[in-house]
């Protein structure tokens, strides 16, 4: 059976974000989505090795390297348009519901019931979709520092209400990120190096 599934998941790379925003880069939800994979494992991580908790990390890294992919179908809704009532957001939902129907009808049927999984965790992975979505505002809180770092105003005030947004999840792994990893971000290349 043709399986088209891994060639339609490979156009994130096509997808830019922060359309309404000028960037002084692009990027794409190809790359977002590696980094919000990559900061989601270190999340749990940080909550298994400083908080004593009991999290599945690579599950975590899964649901974030997906975490957007029905944007493929949808294409990236802003954020400002996403959540501007209720209505909407229902209606947005429903449509995410149907893209990810639509992106897991591509694959074979003994496969599918994987990738279902991952784009609907059950709840036992609750808490790690959780930092999951931490990870998905820490990647656009760095964006907005990578903007300001290239001379961009345009991010300041979404830097701004990202960071607010980060604090009102009230999730402490998230929270030592952001003290413990976020300032190495706003330093030049000679002054990460060892």
């Amino acid at each position: 059976m043709e399986n088209n599934f891994f060639a339609m998941i490979s156009r994130l790379k096509w997808i830019d974000r922060w359309a309404l925003m000028k960037n002084s880069s692009n990027e794409n939800l190809s790359e977002h989505s590696l980094e919000v994979a990559m900061i989601a494992h270190a999340l749990c991580v940080i909550g298994n090795k400083r908080l004593g908790k009991n999290l599945n990390g690579e599950r975590a890294a899964l649901i974030g390297m997906y975490h957007d992919a029905t944007e493929i179908i949808t294409g990236d809704m802003p954020t400002p348009v996403k959540y501007y009532n209720d209505e909407i957001r229902h209606v947005y939902k429903d449509i995410e519901k149907e893209a990810q129907r639509r992106l897991t009808s591509l694959l074979p049927d003994d496969l599918k019931d994987e990738y279902e999984s991952i784009f609907s965790p059950g709840e036992e992975l609750s808490y790690e979709k959780k930092l999951v979505k931490g990870a998905d505002k820490l990647s656009a809180y760095i964006k907005c520092i990578e903007e300001e770092k290239a001379g961009n105003r345009e991010f300041l005030s979404a830097e701004e209400t990202t960071l607010k947004s980060l604090r009102k999840m009230d999730l402490p792994e998230v929270d030592i990120f952001i003290e413990e990893c976020i300032p190495g971000y706003r330093k030049t290349l000679d002054e990460l190096r060892c």
